[in-house]
Parts: structure tokens; sequence; C-alpha cells
């Protein structure tokens, strides 16, 4: 794909994906909040009509007044809104980018040979059969007998997510297996809406002009599979924008990495939603708080010393040599005129071609190999010997 292309399709690709997805999670917010604040009804007209709760809002300049039914009104009305094409939106842009970005050339971010030995086409078709068979589980836990008990079926769900994040980090590089964790959340979630959630409506609506008593399970199923998506929510936004966070995906334990990520994502929005439910709703907040603490503590970085000091090498590193390694294994990207297949400018305009470029860069240059973030899948093929003489030239650099 010529260059100049990839980098319209993934600018309109995102541009998109957040437009959708800011539409679907601001929806899905006001709602729950809608619920945590609605009123019962003091109109006795209302409560004959079936309004379960009302409420009053303010909002630039004008008043509004939402009353929500206990099952159905009367008379459908016509137009009736649906909130679903945020969704559907949201998923269909975001697998137009795991395709352009990732799937597109898998060797560049979705690969790492020290990971996984596997092929391209073996990368892609775990991917794409990843999320339909994570989806599929995934809905037949919920539709089993373990699917009636809350808290059983939240346990396997839960730990069905930490063997697909664990999977994911052992066969991908850590931003290809971050992503596809996201996708998978994204597109279970998705499914919910379009498979049950919006189903179960359009059958409490029919029910409704048919004149017959709506099926509660329809009401049911909805709200188990709307609840999980609340869950879902904060943890996909953070992978939406985790690979601009090498510190995250680049470590050893990536996998615990992300699973803790998610876990304060899912209880922050517990909280969000309970916050309003007496004293106790402030805990999952103060357990997502502990629990971002360990996670920064355990991705702080070493100090330079700390590597140099287990450097064997006895010679001071010259500038030349660190110079020689970033022009064979850096400048293909990092360069005024990239020779990488893939990339028109260099990555965040950051270019190597002049030594006073390398020396500003000296500290980035180092974390960013010794965390083998770079190079991108190792495509140029730097060694450990040379990332460990990128280290003790940083090391010695800081000491000047």
């Amino acid at each position: 794909m010529p260059s100049y292309l990839f980098e319209w399709l993934s600018l309109l690709g995102r541009w998109l994906h957040i437009i959708v997805a800011m539409a679907w999670i601001g929806a899905s917010f006001y709602f729950v909040w809608l619920d945590n604040h609605l009123l019962a009804p003091t109109d006795p007209q209302l409560k004959e009509k079936g309004v379960s709760g009302e409420l009053w809002a303010v909002h630039g300049g004008g008043f509004y007044n939402a009353q929500k039914y206990l099952l159905t009104p009367d008379t459908i009305p016509s137009p009736l809104h649906w909130f679903k094409w945020e969704a559907y939106w949201t998923w269909l842009s975001g697998f137009f980018l795991l395709c352009v970005v990732y799937y597109s050339s898998p060797t560049l971010y979705l690969m790492d040979p020290s990971v996984a030995n596997i092929s391209p086409v073996q990368a892609v078709l775990i991917g794409l059969g990843s999320l339909g068979l994570g989806t599929f589980l995934y809905d037949r836990l919920c539709a089993s007998p373990i699917g009636n008990d809350s808290r059983r079926l939240t346990l396997v769900i839960t730990l069905l997510l930490i063997a697909a994040a664990y999977g994911y980090c052992h066969v991908y590089s850590g931003r290809g297996a971050f992503i596809h964790m996201g996708a998978l959340m994204g597109t279970i979630m998705v499914a919910n809406v379009f498979f049950v959630i919006i189903p179960g409506q359009r059958e409490l609506i029919l029910a409704k002009m048919e004149q017959r008593p709506p099926d509660p399970r329809h009401a049911l199923r909805g709200k188990q599979r709307s609840v999980h998506n609340t869950y879902f929510t904060l943890p996909v936004v953070f992978i939406m924008i985790s690979h601009h966070y090498a510190m995250t995906y680049a470590h050893p334990y990536n996998w615990l990495i992300l699973i803790g990520l998610c876990f304060a994502g899912a209880l922050i929005r517990i909280s969000f939603v309970a916050r309003h439910k007496g004293p106790l709703a402030k805990l999952p907040l103060i357990v997502a708080a502990l629990l971002l603490a360990a996670v920064a503590y355990v991705l702080a970085p070493p100090t330079p010393t700390t590597t140099a000091s287990s450097n064997k090498a006895l010679n001071r590193v010259s500038f030349t040599q660190v110079q020689s390694i970033i022009t064979n294994r850096c400048t293909p990207c990092h360069s005024a005129n990239p020779t990488q297949p893939g990339f028109s400018v260099a990555p965040k305009n950051i270019q190597f071609n002049r030594a006073e470029q390398i020396l500003s860069m000296a500290q980035p240059i180092y974390e960013q190999t010794s965390k083998r973030i770079m190079p991108l899948g190792n495509l140029t093929g730097i060694t450990e010997e040379e990332r460990q003489l990128i280290a003790q030239w940083a090391t010695e650099l800081e000491k000047k």
C-alpha cells in the first residue's frame, strides 16, 4: 500500500472511529446517569400511563422532561429514535483501522519474531479467528445456566479475558496484543447490541402492537448485556489510546499490565454508575486508584546506571559506534527520506541524519531500544549486543 494512501486511510479511519465512539459512549453514560436520577412521578396520570420515573433538566437554554416507561407506552410513538448506529459505526470503523494498520502490514505493528515465530498469514488468521471465537464463547456463556448467576458469570468471563490477554501477548507484539484485546471486547459489545439488545427491544414493541403480553426474558437479557458493556467501556477506551504509551505494551509482563489497567477502568466505571448509592460506592474508585498506583510503580523505568552496571563491557562506547548502529537500525524510518516501506515521513518527525539529532535524543533512544519498543517488529534486525552498547553509551553520556 502506498505510504501516502496509508496515512490518509489511517487518519480518516481514526477520525471517524473517535467521533462515533464518542457518540456511543456518550449515549451510554447519559442513559446510565438518567436511570440513576429518575424520580417516581407525582402526577397520577403519569402513573396510570405506565411511567415509572421522570426527570427535569435544563441545558442550552431549554427545559427537558424525560420519562421512562416500565415496559411500553399504550401507543408506540412515531418516530421512535433508536440508539444503535453509534455502536455499529464504532465497530465498523475500528475493524477498518485494524485491517489498514495491522493486517495490511502485519510485520510492522502486529508481529514480533522474539515473541512468536508465525507467518503474516497466520497472524491475521489468528486475529480474525480469535474475535469470532471469543464473541461466540461469551454469548454461549451468557445463554447457559451459568448466565443465570451474575457472580459466576462475571468470574468466568473475567478468567476468559485474562486468558485472552495472556494469549495475545504471547503471540503478537505488545502493541498488536493490546489492540486485539480491545477489538475482542469491542466486538463483544457491538454483538450485544446487534444480536441481543436491539432485537429484544423490537420484540417488546412487536408484542405491544400485537396486543400480547411481552416476554420479560428479552428485557432481562438486554439489561444483562448492557451492564456488561458498561464494564467494558473504559478498558476499551484505554486500549484505543494505548499505542501512544509504549511503557505499557512493551513491558515484559505486558499481559498483566493490560489486565490491571482494564480492571482499573472497569472499577472506575462501576464507581461512576454507583456514586449516588451510599458511601460504599466510592470503594471501587479507591481500589482502582490503588491498582493504578501499583501499575505505575511496576512500570517505573530503571535508571541507565542500573542497566550499565550489569553491562560487562569494560571499554567506553564511542559515539561513532552508536552512530553506526543508529544509522543501520533506526534511520531507515527516522530519516529525512525514509527508505523503510510504509513510511513517507519520519515517525513523529524524529530524524537521526545528523550527530546533533542523535545526541539530543540520547535518553529516548536508550529507553526505546532497552525496552525493545524500537525498531518496530525489529524489522532492521538490531542485536542484543547493540542494544547494550546504546544503553552503556547513554549511561556514560548521562554522567558527563
